[in-house]
């Protein structure tokens, strides 16, 4: 698979094998970010990760508490704010050239199931 493109309402995530070096796209509706590899393996995982971390404080907050959590790489850093399965999502491009994206809460859902059906392994094997 040389090229692939998922969009939704105000998410996009893409993958163009052609493009070296920057080979992964993420964005919205009005910005978008084009990302090595292993930016886009680390943007993976960390939403993964910030999903995973939202979902395992849920059983100790009150329904009307916020979260707010960060997690990051020496490429990426990702902050969400808000409840379980309901948060936006801001990100940082921490490398040379430098890149800041948002997405709100009713785009992350799905760019959280696009972004886990392109695992590192799935990636590395369309190059």
């Amino acid at each position: 698979m040389g090229r692939l493109l998922r969009q939704g309402q105000g998410w996009r995530l893409g993958w163009d094998a052609g493009n070296s070096p920057y080979v992964g796209l993420v964005g919205a509706e009005a910005w978008a970010l084009e990302l090595t590899l292993p930016e886009l393996q680390d943007f993976c995982r960390l939403l993964g990760d910030v999903a995973r971390t939202f979902e395992s404080l849920t059983p100790e907050l009150m329904p009307e508490e916020r979260l707010t959590c960060e997690h990051s790489s020496s490429l990426i850093w990702l902050e969400a704010a808000g409840y379980p399965g309901d948060f936006d999502l801001r990100l940082l491009l921490l490398t040379g050239r430098r890149g800041e994206g948002y997405w709100p809460a009713t785009a992350v859902r799905e760019l959280l199931a696009a972004s886990q059906s392109l695992s590192a392994t799935n990636l590395e094997a369309m190059l």
